[in-house]
């Protein structure tokens, strides 16, 4: 089954394309590491970002208040030669491309690795321009590639792993 691509606004060609997969229920950690490696190691992605409830490192309110959650689901999940945390249950994942021509291998990878159906969106979901938020935590001379990947609950080191593909950056 090919999903179609549904358009919520006009690309420019000079400017890159954002793209968001919104699966039909919440993505497994093994799911989600199989399908970032698979897109990761296309040609264009420039950034991609993953969303969804956050998974709690302890209870935050009732009689067991602050006692640990060793939640199954919260595991490492790799790419490549990283190995991150996944504090958060998948249910969107967002990619920004240099252009259209990847996204027929996107939907082909979604469609062999996704169990479940899911839709592509294209339109503007992370910020290009640096933001108030991202000022105050990263200050005046932040990189570009983190413009708009900001959480205010989590630790500055935990926020954004960055997945270089040649040495230069």
């Amino acid at each position: 089954m090919k999903v179609p691509i549904m358009e919520t606004s006009a690309s420019d060609t000079k400017k890159p394309i954002q793209i968001e997969i919104f699966p039909k229920r919440m993505i497994k950690p093994d799911t989600v590491e199989g399908l970032l490696n698979k897109i990761c190691s296309l040609e264009g992605i420039q950034r991609a970002f993953i969303q969804g409830p956050r998974l709690p490192t302890k209870v935050p309110f009732g009689p067991a208040v602050g006692t640990p959650v060793h939640h199954p689901l919260r595991t490492n999940v790799h790419f490549g030669k990283t190995e991150m945390g996944l504090e958060v249950l998948v249910g969107r994942i967002t990619l920004e491309l240099a252009g259209k021509e990847v996204m027929e291998d996107i939907n082909a990878i979604c469609e062999d690795t996704l169990p479940c159906g899911y839709d592509i969106r294209e339109g503007r979901f992370i910020q290009t321009r640096q933001t108030v938020s991202d000022y105050a935590k990263r200050g005046p001379t932040a990189d570009p590639a983190l413009y708009g990947l900001y959480d205010p609950k989590s630790k500055i080191e935990s926020q954004v792993n960055l997945l270089r593909t040649n040495e230069k950056e």
